[in-house]
Formats: structure tokens, sequence, C-alpha cells
């Protein structure tokens, strides 16, 4: 491969790949429950925490979520209640429900509120 070739594949590649953002959630529990959540990409398979892992929440209590995701993306929460996913909220824990308001874009240095009530 010569080397304007190279260059020139250098820069499709560059331009045609996502750029990463850091955004957070900021996540409420509301229930008399520990939940689980997950977040979910709509855009790749992509889910955090990930490796089969969740982010649990205490009844009454609050967590920040921090997240590397792709500028643009559309990302998705699903929570439940801990121990009982027929108690759910979101796409739910198997990413496939649906919801009017449980779905975000992901916009560098930005803050979801996410509110799970009874």
């Amino acid at each position: 491969m010569t080397l304007f070739r190279m260059a020139a594949f250098a820069a499709l590649v560059f331009a045609t790949s996502a750029q990463a953002a850091d955004m957070a959630f900021f996540v409420k529990n509301l229930r008399k429950e520990a939940v689980a959540v997950e977040l979910f990409s709509r855009d790749r398979e992509t889910v955090w925490p990930g490796n089969d892992k969740v982010f649990l929440i205490d009844p009454g209590s609050q967590k920040s979520v921090p997240l590397t995701c792709n500028q643009g993306e559309h990302i998705c929460y699903g929570a439940w209640v801990d121990g009982n996913d027929q108690i759910s909220a979101g796409v739910g824990p198997d990413n496939d429900q649906p919801c009017d308001n449980c779905c975000f874009i992901c916009v560098e240095h930005s803050t979801e509120t996410i509110d799970l009530v009874p």
C-alpha cells in the first residue's frame, strides 16, 4: 500500500469513527425496595455497567452513574425491583419493553435524571 493510500485510509477511519462523550445519569430510587438498573445503547450492542453486573440502588437513595458513550447515541434505562424483575420500569431488565420517557441522547458533559417511583 502506498503512503498516499495509507494516509487516505487513516483519514477515512478517523472521519467515520464516533466521537466519545462523557456524561452521567443521576438515578433516584424513590421506592421502598432496592432496584437494579442497567443502561442500554439503542445504536450498538453496549450495556452499562456490562459484564452481567447492575447498578444497585438502595431504597430512598440516589446514585450518580458516569459513562462514556458515543456523541448522539440513544441510551435507555431498564430498572427493576432487586430480586423481582416482574416489577420493572423503562425498557425492563431485558431491554424489550416499550417506554415513552426512558431514553436519552448522549451529549458531552450532560447529566440526565432518572426518578424511579413506586
